[in-house]
């Protein structure tokens, strides 16, 4: 932040099952756009400050009801966060920003989203062509390895046994591997355990580290399992956290149209953010 003096920044803690951000309604443009990421990373340290996953700055739209930047815990801002789009359309919804019924403005392009109580059901970016099959060295544990955009880059590796996984290790050799440089990728590990239900854990970049849930990793594992596994949707993907994530689509010649993300929102606490906070 710039030296003067900052006046307390009212903010949202949420999570959206597992993931957990910082929301802040900007549209009066109290945090300079240069002031951005430098909040981001100070507030996002945990046992620091507030702490999360990353932020999200409600904006003004000329086109839609809002728009948003969202930032990583490391102060990078990025296309889309499905958990992130989750909570910002509830908080949105209750500070009487947004109808119910609502489309928002990001980098990935307008994002549509229904609020029924604690469940949020968002209509996400059309995701790009899977590559199956990755010319990459397998490690141990792996049974495949695949790529697919989301709104953001995720490779989803299936793998047999997930719960004693080195998800952190493998996961952080695959986010900084040549073949995604520079801007590097998410990675996710996957393991069917139903005929439409997966059970996941991320490594995302950004937080550099594994979370405990990511919308677009869930609904990238999703839509590989349709072609890797045969999974119907819709798929009932479980958390590293322990909450479920729905992801719905359909799969018409080749592509994936109308993917849905639906899971709980949970508000932790409103607060200010002082400046010896950041």
């Amino acid at each position: 932040m710039g030296s003067g003096v900052m006046e307390p920044i009212e903010f949202w803690k949420m999570s959206g099952s597992g993931n957990d951000f910082i929301l802040i309604d900007n549209r009066d443009g109290q945090v300079k756009n240069e002031d951005m990421e430098p909040l981001v990373q100070r507030a996002c340290r945990r046992r620091e400050s507030v702490g999360a996953d990353g932020a999200i700055f409600v904006v003004e739209s000329d086109q839609y009801d809002f728009g948003w930047r969202f930032f990583n815990a490391d102060g990078g801002e990025v296309e889309m966060c499905g958990n992130g789009g989750r909570c910002v359309s509830r908080f949105a919804y209750l500070k009487g920003i947004a109808k119910p019924k609502m489309t928002f403005a990001t980098l990935a392009g307008p994002v549509s989203a229904e609020v029924n109580g604690r469940v949020v059901k968002v209509l996400m970016p059309r995701p790009g062509k899977p590559s199956m099959d990755l010319g990459v060295d397998y490690q141990p544990g792996w049974r495949s390895c695949d790529f697919i955009n989301t709104g953001v880059p995720h490779v989803v590796i299936g793998i047999e046994e997930l719960s004693i996984h080195p998800v952190k290790e493998q996961g952080r050799s695959i986010r900084y591997h040549s073949l995604f440089s520079p801007e590097g990728t998410n990675a996710n590990f996957m393991r069917r355990v139903g005929p439409s239900e997966l059970e996941i854990r991320t490594y995302e970049r950004g937080v550099e580290d594994e979370t405990l849930a990511c919308g677009t990793g869930a609904i990238a594992c999703a839509l590989v399992a349709s072609i890797r596994e045969k999974v119907s949707p819709p798929v009932r993907v479980k958390t590293r956290g322990g909450e479920e994530l729905t992801i719905h689509f359909k799969r018409e010649n080749g592509s994936f149209e109308e993917v849905c993300l639906e899971g709980n929102t949970s508000i932790i606490y409103q607060a200010h953010l002082h400046q010896e906070a950041v």
